[in-house]
């Protein structure tokens, strides 16, 4: 019998297949579906899980887009072991065909907007409830309704985010934060944080859905995500990073936030997904910074941008804080890389593909 094995960055090895010596296969890796799949976080995960070996499905709205969807087919293992289907997040039963059958799901698919985009704070009775709220909402209970059907399903791992623990009125006397505390709902209404708002209200809902499913969940709760560009250009965080670098914005965020490797998001996606002791939330976040300080950090090292040098005036997010990583570190997480690592990962990235 020939066993084939991956060793993870957990230092844990996974057997990939069990076969005879006539190369008949016995036993297959676990397949997942990830949703979402061209976003941030989900392609990389989609990355990753093929050069694991995984079979794994992908959702996107409109899988024939190759202008969006084509990178994902140059990944290695790709044409032999990825499916890409059609689903959208307000539509019920959509997700169906891509997760039944699968034994695991990635949930990540979820609107990711910058906090004090003017869009998003107009109008938000009328609009955000469309744009933001719902899609958070609908799509989790349409996800978890498609897994509570599919029998096949052991685990689901939620990408939410630390937006739904820091935006408290007492984040100060709390802090260090944990597992434990949310984000106030009424203390993101005051200062106009409706994507901490949506993130908030969305994992709450999915505990919810969980607990009367029966469905085994872990959230993944990632600070602001950082590191090298994969897609052909850069959205959300990293289209964020390179409009500061690049001095676009016109004033930099009035922000103090954990930062956290993509690396590190990934492994804490497989790690929550794999380990059997995982269970709950779990933090995934390296240091806590100001952005004047982490833009003091790249201006001493790549001197020949412009940079943002003016600080917004928003209010209610530039509150000192920590967050405390020691739950996922204790079953076994390796050490997060550090801030410098992880924007020196993103800038040289950025050069590497002209955007700088």
């Amino acid at each position: 019998m020939i066993l084939v094995s991956f060793t993870f960055k957990n230092n844990q090895t996974t057997i990939c297949k069990c076969a005879d010596k006539r190369g008949n296969q016995r036993r297959e890796m676990p397949e997942y579906c990830v949703t979402g799949g061209t976003g941030f976080i989900a392609a990389y995960l989609v990355k990753t899980l093929l050069e694991q070996g995984h079979v794994v499905r992908t959702t996107v709205r409109d899988p024939e887009n190759l202008d969006k969807v084509g990178y994902l087919w140059e990944f290695n293992g790709a044409k032999e072991r990825l499916k890409i289907l059609k689903a959208d997040l307000l539509v019920e039963e959509s997700f169906d065909e891509a997760i039944q059958g699968v034994d695991g799901v990635f949930h990540t698919a979820s609107p990711v907007l910058v906090p004090y985009d003017h869009n998003i704070q107009a109008c938000f009775l009328i609009q955000n409830y469309a744009t933001l709220i719902d899609p958070c909402i609908k799509g989790t209970l349409n996800v978890l309704s498609s897994c509570k059907k599919a029998k096949s399903v052991k685990r689901v791992v939620l990408t939410s985010s630390c937006s739904s623990i820091r935006y408290r009125f007492d984040v100060q006397q709390v802090s260090p934060l944990n597992e434990s505390h949310w984000s106030d709902p009424e203390y993101c209404k005051r200062y106009n944080l409706w994507y901490a708002y949506a993130k908030t209200i969305g994992e709450e809902e999915a505990w919810r859905i969980s607990k009367d499913s029966g469905i085994d969940l872990v959230v993944v709760n990632p600070s602001f995500v950082v590191g090298p560009l994969l897609a052909p250009q850069p959205t959300s965080t990293l289209l964020m990073i390179l409009t500061i670098v690049k001095g676009l914005r016109g004033e930099y965020p009035n922000t103090t936030v954990g930062f956290v490797h993509i690396d590190d998001v990934i492994a804490a996606h497989v790690f929550a997904m794999e380990e059997k002791k995982a269970s709950g939330r779990l933090i995934c976040s390296s240091s806590v910074a100001h952005w004047s300080q982490i833009i003091e950090m790249l201006r001493a090292k790549y001197p020949n941008y412009p940079y943002e040098s003016k600080c917004s005036i928003q209010e209610g997010d530039n509150n000192p804080h920590s967050m405390a990583t020691s739950k996922i570190i204790g079953l076994g997480f390796p050490v997060f890389k550090s801030v410098p690592e992880m924007f020196d990962d993103c800038i040289k990235s950025f050069q590497e593909k002209g955007l700088l």
